[in-house]
């Protein structure tokens, strides 16, 4: 059951005895479990009917004894195990001698309670969807993976959670906001609702919205980084590695390198698609149509030859960042060195 589905049913009273929420991504397995933990009961019912457990204290006929439970004046109860994947004896491997032995949560579901929701919250792991376990789960309840996105879907899901909360944004202010705070879903989502808090509904965001509300510099960041090399304006690209050197902690080299390196390739990738209509080149290099003027610019300035030495050179110096053939650690120095070396 995908995301969107498993939030419409929970919105229209439509319950599972059993969801269980897996996968290396924590954001969604948090929102449905918060959606459930505020909403199936009342704040009086919670007192008797709400339960939470973490993994890493109970066992499995814990959490069974606690699901066998019927409801005191309610029609639910819901019992959330937090931290699931801590729980020793949740997935029981087949006996050597014996051809099956079933887990005492497969044992629970041949015969589960309707009036209980059995939450679990299994993060960072996934569940072996082969197992019988797996199976039973999803014959029974809610069988969700949480999976992380990646890179090049943070943009495109950032501007989807924008527009949930009643707001849009420009093309700029997106890649600034998916280059500082990485595929953290978390973490991208509490800083959306710092900007949506301060602003009023149907605001169009900007990058001066991110740096008044975030302090993402709008002016000194890796996207503009990236620009100014595109250009091959040294004096910028100085400009802007010296605020890094200042404020290392919040640039440091490696990730500069991570963001240049992919686009120097799409660059080089650039010189060898024959349609360059916009639309063509955006779809080649997945980026939005807003910035193929930039990687037009960027072709111009920089020829095979030139881009060859430049992916070069971002190779070598995440090597020094990393202590290879490097005298210094200092990453404001190993990034002015490499800066000139990528304009020169």
């Amino acid at each position: 059951m995908k995301f969107e589905q498993i939030i419409s049913d929970l919105k229209n009273k439509i319950f599972y005895p059993v969801y269980f929420l897996h996968g290396e991504e924590a954001f969604y397995i948090d929102e449905i479990s918060s959606i459930i933990e505020k909403s199936v009961l009342s704040d009086t019912e919670k007192e008797f009917n709400q339960t939470i457990l973490y993994g890493r204290d109970v066992d499995i006929s814990t959490v069974i004894s606690n699901a066998k439970r019927f409801p005191m004046m309610a029609n639910y109860q819901v019992v959330i195990v937090k931290e699931a994947q801590d729980i020793k004896d949740l997935v029981v491997k087949a006996d050597k001698n014996s051809n099956t032995k079933e887990s005492g949560l497969q044992l629970y579901l041949k015969n589960p309670l309707k009036s209980t929701l059995l939450v679990f919250c299994y993060k960072y792991k996934k569940l072996d969807k082969r197992t019988s376990l797996a199976k039973t789960i999803g014959e029974k309840g809610v069988l969700f993976e949480s999976k992380k996105i990646f890179e090049n879907q943070v943009p495109s899901w950032i501007e989807n959670q924008i527009k949930i909360r009643g707001y849009s944004i420009t093309p700029k202010a997106t890649i600034l906001l998916s280059e500082f705070l990485g595929t953290n879903l978390g973490k991208i989502s509490n800083e959306i609702n710092k900007l949506t808090i301060n602003l009023p509904e149907n605001t169009r965001i900007n990058e001066t919205h991110i740096e008044d509300n975030i302090g993402i510099s709008k002016d000194f960041n890796v996207f503009e980084l990236q620009k100014a090399l595109a250009n091959r304006d040294a004096v910028k690209s100085v400009s802007i590695v010296n605020y890094f050197a200042a404020n290392a902690k919040d640039n440091p080299i490696i990730k500069v390198i991570a963001i240049l390196y992919p686009y120097f390739i799409k660059v080089l990738m650039y010189h060898y698609i024959s349609d360059r209509s916009q639309r063509n080149v955006a779809s080649v290099l997945s980026v939005h149509p807003f910035f193929v003027s930039d990687y037009i610019t960027a072709a111009r300035n920089y020829n095979l030859a030139k881009l060859n030495k430049v992916i070069s050179v971002l190779r070598e110096y995440d090597l020094k960042a990393k202590g290879v053939d490097s005298n210094t650690f200092d990453d404001g120095e190993l990034m002015k060195e490499m800066v000139f070396k990528i304009t020169h």
